[in-house]
């Protein structure tokens, strides 16, 4: 695995744990190991990375592993015969990948509910990004799955999520229709590019205005990889504390200001109307007031 760095001033190991699946303590062993070189060198946990930096990781064993259940305390905002939902918590990835087979959502939630086969990701349905919290939709046999599935392939269900934006808006909403694909100068970050890419949209309105920075609502119409992250960095308003599109704020390890606060869809078996909301944790509104204190 090669990744080219963007940003500057960041620790190898925070730097890794929020862009790769790899969990810090994981990265910090392969450090230890001399399995991660950063521009071909051995490098300490402490190394601060730079822009352009070159970072290898060597040697991460990709066989499929079997999911074992993880002992992870979930906040469950409802629950029925067919179907969860989660409020994920920020740091939490959501299914096992390489350097990170035990610590997932799929972790927890296996042995402790009947969940929808998905093969190495039972019962998920859609994925958050591992920094970005907030409410999850997990199915629990295959029917409720395939429905839900549909359901947000044909823009049944309504999600929203509050972001922290930097920069202001003279405008109240607005509407981002850009499609995004793969990065052709960096194959780990995504980007707004007509080249092998998929449709993209994004609704937005302004919630609360900072000197430097706007509170704002978006709601999805599509859901591509980091969507909301890559749009708003294409209109030059990049998410708080976002390592990868936007600009690290915080010292802490708390990711990027972004929590998906609503959901509303229609129960794919009753047809029964189910909306729920779910305030951020408290580290956005610690960041936030941090941020807008001046």
């Amino acid at each position: 695995m090669e990744i080219k760095v963007e940003v500057n001033d960041i620790r190898i190991d925070k730097y890794l744990s929020n862009n790769t699946e790899l969990s810090r303590s994981k990265i910090q062993k392969l450090i230890k190991d001399n399995k991660i070189l950063v521009n071909d060198k051995i490098v300490n946990n402490s190394y601060k990375v730079s822009i352009g930096d070159i970072i290898k990781i060597l040697e991460v064993n990709l066989e499929s592993h079997e999911i074992k259940p993880s002992n992870i305390k979930l906040d469950v905002v409802y629950e029925d015969s067919d179907l969860l939902v989660i409020n994920k918590a920020s740091g939490m990835v959501v299914h096992p990948a390489p350097g990170n087979y035990e610590d997932t959502l799929v972790n927890a939630l296996v042995g402790k509910y009947e969940l929808s086969n998905n093969g190495e990701r039972p019962g998920i349905v859609h994925r958050l990004d591992k920094d970005t919290s907030g409410l999850m939709l997990v199915a629990k046999n295959d029917y409720t799955h395939e429905r839900l599935a549909k359901m947000i392939q044909d823009k049944e269900v309504e999600r929203y999520y509050l972001a922290l934006v930097s920069g202001t808006f003279n405008h109240e909403t607005g509407t981002i229709d850009a499609p995004i694909g793969r990065d052709p100068k960096n194959r780990e970050l995504m980007c707004v590019t007509s080249l092998n890419s998929k449709k993209a949209i994004t609704h937005f309105k302004v919630l609360k205005r900072y000197p430097k920075y706007t509170l704002i609502e978006c709601k999805l119409e599509t859901g591509r990889t980091h969507q909301i992250r890559v749009h708003m960095k294409y209109i030059n308003h990049p998410v708080v504390n976002d390592p990868l599109y936007g600009k690290v704020v915080s010292n802490n390890d708390f990711g990027q200001l972004l929590h998906s606060y609503k959901i509303k869809f229609k129960h794919p078996r009753t047809g029964e109307v189910l909306e729920f909301m779910k305030d951020p944790p408290q580290e956005f509104y610690k960041i936030l007031e941090e941020v807008t204190k001046d």
